[in-house]
């Protein structure tokens, strides 16, 4: 759909208010719009991991330093909180909304050490709480339609991991629920459809992986590009995919042999996914 060479394409959503998709460039610091008769991209000042409506109307970027404020008709970013503990080395990668408006995101080690991230989520005081730790590449995360289970996944270690979800946003009872098996494939951005099958895109393993609420493997839809980085269910009965990828890690040799790699794509689903939440909590 748009052939624009992301070096870290990342955080796809869909936006019913303005009926476009979303998402970012996390190492040339740009975020994306796309719509069928527009394509519009505006400059961060930072790596920028996600961004993400709030109920007010504004969106919220996951900014390196931190979280901060963003302004599509000004294209200006103004900065609300740091999480604790969040040193230069790291930055935000990854961010989700629940169906009670909290944000939940992660960081990690820009250079991808091992243990230097974190799972956090922002509190009705404005404040971050670590709900998880530690994590080299965290992503997601995504939540069963029920909102009993959140997922969240260590792309380092190739697995994707279950907890059961208090009413409060409390975590317990963390456990594997899918190692991802193929080979050269990283499990990367996650989501969940309206059937509670939770898919993940597959960074290395050229499409996108979908599995039952058990952790059965049940379908595999593969792209002309090796790094999948993440999906968002979009269009007017959330059956359109629409998927971010990547060059990142590709040599010369393989840039030119798949030059679609970076670009944004689309294709149609039997299942619809969920509605894009809104943050309403801590802003």
């Amino acid at each position: 759909m748009w052939d624009l060479g992301c070096e870290l394409g990342e955080g796809a959503l869909w936006s019913s208010l303005d009926e476009a998709v979303w998402f970012v460039d996390i190492k040339k610091r740009q975020i994306h719009r796309f719509r069928d008769d527009e394509r519009r991209s505006w400059q961060a000042p930072e790596q920028v991991g996600f961004v993400l409506p709030a109920a007010d109307g504004t969106w919220i970027a996951g900014l390196q330093s931190g979280l901060s404020r963003f302004d599509p008709e000004s294209g200006l970013f103004d900065r609300l909180v740091p999480p604790d503990d969040h040193g230069s080395s790291q930055r935000l990668n990854d961010g989700y909304v629940d169906f009670d408006g909290r944000l939940w995101f992660g960081s990690m080690n820009d250079s991808e050490a091992p243990g230097g991230g974190k799972l956090y989520r922002l509190l009705s005081d404005g404040t971050c709480r670590v709900l998880d730790a530690p994590y080299t590449i965290p992503n997601g995360p995504a939540m069963s339609p029920d909102g009993r289970t959140f997922y969240h996944t260590e792309t380092s270690e190739r697995v994707i991991y279950a907890f059961d979800v208090a009413a409060d946003g409390a975590l317990s009872n963390r456990r594997p629920f899918v190692r991802i098996a193929r080979a050269g494939a990283f499990p990367d951005g996650p989501l969940v459809d309206a059937e509670g099958c939770l898919w993940t895109a597959l960074f290395g393993g050229w499409g996108l992986e979908r599995y039952s609420p058990r952790g059965e493997l049940i379908d595999y839809i593969r792209l002309p590009v090796p790094n999948v980085t993440k999906a968002a269910f979009g269009g007017p009965d959330l059956s359109t995919l629409y998927v971010t990828t990547a060059r990142l890690h590709m040599s010369p040799a393989a840039r030119a042999a798949h030059p679609l790699a970076g670009g944004l794509f689309r294709l149609e689903t039997e299942v619809p996914g969920l509605p894009l939440n809104q943050i309403r909590q801590g802003l």
